[in-house]
């Protein structure tokens, strides 16, 4: 009996030990909130697989929504806390890259396979009308089995 009971407790101690406590940030204002929000909403967690930092439980993502908030407080830009969390993490963080030399492969590839495709169909269409019709036409020979077949099958059934 007393082996159950330490069992219970432990295990509502390890319940409580293990819960995972939500990140509180005080705002001055709604707007504020919201800013934050939509900052952690568009960083992505470098250690989750396509996860924001707003969503990931990571350690890292705690990191950055740390320093988020504390540069928000400091009264830092988006573009300056983004800028930030890039030259410490690398571009990976963003969900949407900026177009420069290093990413614009990354922005074309869409209309490179748009293009791309356009261009095979198109030539599958020129191809096709430039053959002609396929099936050529039967041989005397061939009409007159055909038609054999035919009135041989109609007389069976």
């Amino acid at each position: 009996m007393v082996r159950i009971v330490y069992l219970v407790l432990a295990l509502l101690l390890y319940g409580v030990a293990a819960a995972d406590v939500a990140d509180v940030y005080d705002f001055s204002d709604r707007a504020q909130e919201q800013r934050y929000q939509d900052l952690i909403a568009e960083l992505r967690c470098p250690k989750c697989q396509n996860q924001n930092i707003a969503d990931s439980n990571a350690p890292i993502s705690k990191d950055m929504r740390d320093v988020v908030y504390r540069m928000m407080k400091d009264g830092a830009s988006n573009e300056e806390i983004i800028e930030s969390l890039v030259g410490r993490f690398g571009e990976f963080v963003r969900y949407k890259p900026e177009l420069d030399s290093r990413t614009f492969l990354l922005w074309a590839t869409p209309a490179i396979a748009v293009f791309g495709g356009f261009l095979v169909v198109a030539g599958v269409v020129i191809r096709s009308r430039r053959a002609g019709p396929e099936s050529p036409a039967l041989s005397a020979e061939e009409k007159a089995r055909v038609d054999k077949m035919l009135t041989d099958q109609d007389r069976s059934s």
